[in-house]
């Protein structure tokens, strides 16, 4: 009985201390939560400072490269735009400034232009411009082109004051494309200035004045542009020509009239135009100072003589056959060429170093020369290249 007593007494202590361990438990079950709060708000509050730290930088960066973009960019401008602008607007004001239109130079030169009739056998053949470009105590003397004058047996000139006269043919030469008319000066109301074509610069400003397509509505019509080139080479009927290219509108019946600088003088014999549907703008004019050279030994009576080779050529080149060059096809006794020891069956390739592709550019190199030059051919004869030395000669000169 004393032990089961014992033993009933120990029980509550038992209990006691399983519900002490419990309590425990119980407290440090309660514990956790906060903990775990408290470490996750530590974890927020450093991915937060971590992320403003971040955001911040970026800021910053963001900031000094703006700033350094900025200040580059004012430098830029500063150094480079301004003064950039500047040059543009002063460029611009020149060109409003000067171009105030060109009706004073078309007055210098308007009354000078003369409407070229021609005919054949009494009857109309063709019409075209021409100016008058000098006079002396007797006559006025007026340019046109050769071709407008060409194959006719008279001529008759319109001034601007209407009034028609009959008109002299003094000559012409048909390889420069030049004639030279005579009228009684008392007719001539006024007389072209002459400037030199080797002074325009590319982009000077340029106008012609003609009577295109129908001479009994459109005389005296004023077409303005620019020069569009120097020195062109044009590969026409008669050969090659060195002219001005222009963009001034040149139509048919505009052949022999001036173009003109801006300041109302002649620097061209407006004598072509390139016509194609896919082509504007292409006009061609003989430069004045070879006109007036051509002119002024017409109206002396002088001949214009060319150099003489003495030779029968033509092209090497063919649908079949398609080279560069002349081939000799004979050559006259006792000319400059057979002297020289060019003979028949030769290829001509230069002239004086300067290759030539066909007969008209041989004939324009030729004809640089004067007689009595003396200059190197170079041809190929038996697949081997050699060179003559010619001195040139006119045609009166053969013996």
């Amino acid at each position: 009985m004393e032990k089961e007593k014992t033993n009933n007494k120990r029980k509550p202590k038992v209990v006691e201390e399983k519900e002490e361990i419990k309590e425990e438990k119980k407290e440090r079950e309660e514990i956790k939560p906060s903990k775990v709060e408290e470490t996750n708000k530590e974890s927020f509050v450093n991915k937060l400072d971590n992320f403003l730290t971040r955001y911040k930088q970026i800021i910053f960066s963001s900031l000094i490269t703006l700033i350094l973009c900025l200040l580059l960019g004012g430098i830029f401008y500063n150094y480079y735009l301004k003064n950039l602008v500047i040059k543009t607007t002063k460029i611009e004001s020149e060109v409003t400034v000067t171009d105030t239109g060109i009706a004073d130079a078309v007055e210098k030169v308007y009354n000078a232009v003369v409407v070229v009739e021609t005919y054949l056998n009494d009857r109309a053949y063709s019409t075209g411009t021409g100016f008058v470009f000098k006079t002396d105590d007797k006559y006025g003397y007026i340019l046109t082109n050769y071709h407008v004058i060409d194959k006719t047996n008279s001529v008759k000139v319109t001034f601007t004051n209407k009034e028609t006269v009959e008109a002299k043919i003094v000559g012409s030469d048909e390889y420069s494309d030049i004639a030279v008319l005579a009228v009684d000066k008392k007719n001539v109301i006024q007389v072209a200035q002459i400037a030199k074509s080797e002074d325009m610069r590319l982009g000077d400003t340029t106008f012609a004045v003609g009577a295109p397509v129908d001479s009994s509505v459109y005389s005296w019509s004023v077409t303005r542009g620019i020069l569009s080139g120097k020195d062109r080479l044009v590969e026409e009927e008669n050969g090659i020509m060195k002219v001005l290219q222009t963009d001034t509108a040149i139509n048919e019946g505009n052949s022999g009239g001036p173009l003109c600088n801006s300041n109302g003088e002649v620097i061209g014999i407006t004598n072509m135009k390139i016509a194609s549907s896919s082509i504007e703008g292409m006009g061609f004019a003989i430069p004045i100072d070879d006109a007036i050279k051509y002119a002024n030994s017409i109206i002396d009576g002088k001949k214009i003589s060319r150099p003489y080779l003495g030779v029968s050529i033509y092209d090497a080149n063919s649908f079949f056959n398609p080279k560069k060059g002349v081939f000799i096809e004979s050559v006259e006794e006792n000319s400059a060429a057979d002297k020289a020891g060019l003979k028949s069956g030769d290829k001509i390739i230069k002239v004086n170093d300067v290759e030539v592709s066909n007969t008209s550019y041989f004939r324009y190199e030729l004809y640089k020369y004067n007689i009595g030059d003396k200059i190197k051919i170079t041809v190929e004869r038996d697949g081997k290249e050699k060179d003559f030395n010619v001195t040139l000669t006119s045609s009166n000169e053969m013996s």
